[in-house]
């Protein structure tokens, strides 16, 4: 592990060669709880391929070398190609051309507490509002307060988002459907949005 990690942005088609990376973090990391992804490596390159489709779409890596040991991404709302994901705010009368939308922000257990997922939020929301979008969106699975799964320790990174200035709004959920890991079926579960303004006199 080197002492400095590069963070390096890339947008548009420039995140083509690192689209195999981002699937590859997806299926390790959100194996793991809260999510339980038991993933498939096919279906998630498909997936991420919408981030090369998009001009205004973002990727922040975090590189230790020539190794992505993490990623963070967003696009705008109204390129998301989920309708999960748009639909709650489009029910709700919301303008999704003025949001931009927060993908996942992974990041290898050996480079966490360095600092580094607080510059993917913050790296992506100086993007967004460069790029004139009024809000930033993000939506986080809900397990409850005691699943079966939850790890002894397990503390959710909800404080984390609050003091970046997010607010959790269980008005907007989105619900995704995915086979856990152990699970023999795919199963429905609500993933809660968290928003922010970027006014400049905003939180």
């Amino acid at each position: 592990m080197t002492a400095r990690i590069e963070i390096r942005s890339v947008r548009g088609r420039e995140i083509v060669p690192f689209l195999s990376d981002l699937a590859r973090l997806r299926i390790e990391l959100f194996r793991g709880y809260p999510y339980l992804y038991d993933g498939d490596l096919a279906y998630e390159e498909r997936y991420v391929r919408t981030y090369a489709k998009t001009p205004q779409s973002l990727m922040l890596l975090a590189l230790d070398g020539d190794v992505v040991v993490g990623a963070s991404t967003g696009l705008p709302l109204a390129a998301v190609e989920m309708p999960e994901v748009v639909a709650p705010f489009v029910t709700r009368g919301d303008d999704i051309a003025t949001i931009f939308y927060c993908g996942e922000s992974l990041l290898s257990p050996a480079y966490r507490g360095r600092g580094l997922y607080r510059e993917f939020l913050f790296g992506r929301e100086t993007f967004a509002r460069a790029a004139g979008f009024e809000t930033c969106a993000f939506c986080a699975v809900d397990r409850g307060p005691a699943h079966a799964a939850m790890p002894a320790g397990y503390r959710p990174l909800d404080a984390i988002w609050t003091r970046a200035g997010y607010v959790r709004d269980p008005s907007l959920i989105a619900r995704y459907r995915w086979k856990d890991v152990g699970a023999i079926d795919e199963s429905e579960k609500p993933m809660i949005f968290w928003l922010k303004s970027l006014a400049p006199n905003a939180a």
